[in-house]
């Protein structure tokens, strides 16, 4: 085109039809909700709202209420497993409910109805299968992480007939899933390679196993016994030689108090070559050296302990405990084995968390309607916010952790 070329316009009517378009559009754009912040996924958790459930997510950083997500069913006896990209927090309620709650857009992106009454789950090292744990009517069943779509379930039935509630549900190596049985007293092993036709194998455990946890190392199962004093243990390593008994009779000779609530094994710690673990009906930590898992010491302490929980760096025990005293809350140093702080940080003190380094732990005070936090330095209290009737605090950096 040469310079004296003259330029045409478009005929007014048609620009009466285009400029209305373009400011529509432009106001279209300007009215586009903003993109969310981007933000990783580490420093995040959710907090168990027993009584209206609901999860708070939790961001540990700025001591923070995110957001709060309901819809969750029952929650009253309600734990959490994590995504491998602690993106999803997939929590397991007490009327079967498992939902998986996307923690970055704080909404429920799936969730089954997959027992009438449930005690927790746990998930594959992989990430990709999720599996649940249930008291009726009993046995495992096996979810894809994805889709939650069921893949396959293990019914909890003895040879001789008898169908029992499963408890202590743990992640192991492969797609395995180690779980004791309450009625039968056995403990068994499924693997889930292939989904769809799990293998399952059988191990002798104990009367009446109620919880039970896989130790830091990955190399023992540890199920605490309701029936009878002492422990049954399984040597992952070696399960040709099956489980034996550990601290049996632990408690011969002495009168057993009334048992106001049962100790949680997830509780237990493992820490300086020593496992701390609560005595059943007893105002005592055991302490257990874990090279041959014999019993070297005992800690006396306020109450009966539910949580006996090791900071992360391994130098301080913390216990919390049972009605009446679950206001309570002690703190164990590992060097001397003694108890050297005693704190009231709420009243009933549920449950523990510590942050990864330890720095923090977080505590649900139920009847307080409180989250309260705490430096571990210190002693002292240094945030917290409001929730109502507060239970589990689970962090995402369980993701990364076997037993968790």
């Amino acid at each position: 085109m040469s310079s004296s070329t003259p330029v045409r316009l478009a005929p007014p009517a048609l620009w009466a039809l285009i400029l209305p378009a373009i400011v529509w559009l432009l106001s279209a754009c300007s009215a586009l909700p903003e993109a969310p912040a981007l933000r990783g996924t580490g420093d995040l958790g959710v907090v168990i709202e027993r009584a209206d459930g609901r999860v708070k997510i939790i961001d540990t950083s700025a001591h923070a209420v995110l957001a709060t997500v309901d819809g969750l069913g029952d929650l009253s006896h309600a734990s959490v497993v994590f995504s491998r990209d602690a993106r999803y927090a997939f929590v397991f309620g007490r009327d079967g409910g498992l939902t998986k709650v996307d923690l970055l857009q704080a909404k429920i992106v799936a969730r089954v109805i997959q027992a009438g009454n449930a005690i927790g789950g746990s998930i594959s090292h992989d990430g990709r299968i999720v599996v649940a744990q249930n008291y009726a009517p009993g046995g495992v069943k096996a979810f894809d992480a994805n889709t939650l779509e069921l893949l396959a379930e293990v019914p909890a039935i003895t040879a001789d007939g008898t169908r029992s509630k499963v408890v202590g549900l743990a992640d192991l190596s492969g797609k395995r899933f180690i779980y004791s049985l309450f009625e039968a007293g056995e403990i068994w092993i499924t693997d889930f390679s292939d989904p769809r036709n799990p293998q399952t194998e059988r191990f002798v455990g104990g009367k009446q196993p109620y919880d039970a946890l896989v130790t830091p190392d990955g190399r023992h199962y540890i199920a605490g016994l309701f029936g009878e004093d002492g422990l049954a243990m399984l040597d992952l390593w070696n399960l040709d030689q099956g489980s034996r008994k550990i601290l049996a009779g632990y408690g011969k000779g002495e009168a057993p108090l009334p048992v106001y609530k049962m100790p949680h094994l997830r509780g237990w710690s493992v820490a300086a070559g020593h496992a701390y673990l609560p005595a059943i009906g007893r105002h005592e930590v055991l302490v257990v050296d874990t090279d041959d898992w014999q019993e070297v010491g005992r800690i006396p302490v306020r109450s009966q302990p539910v949580f006996v929980m090791a900071r992360p760096d391994g130098r301080e025990i913390w216990v919390n405990f049972a009605f009446p005293e679950n206001g309570w809350v002690q703190v164990i140093d590992t060097v001397s084995g003694k108890v050297t702080h005693t704190l009231q940080p709420g009243r009933g003190i549920l449950h523990m968390e510590f942050l990864s380094k330890g720095q923090e732990v977080w505590m649900s005070s139920r009847d307080d309607n409180k989250v309260v936090i705490f430096d571990t330095a210190t002693k002292q209290q240094i945030g917290g916010f409001d929730a109502a009737s507060p239970s589990g605090i689970f962090f995402t950096t369980r993701a990364a952790r076997t037993g968790f």
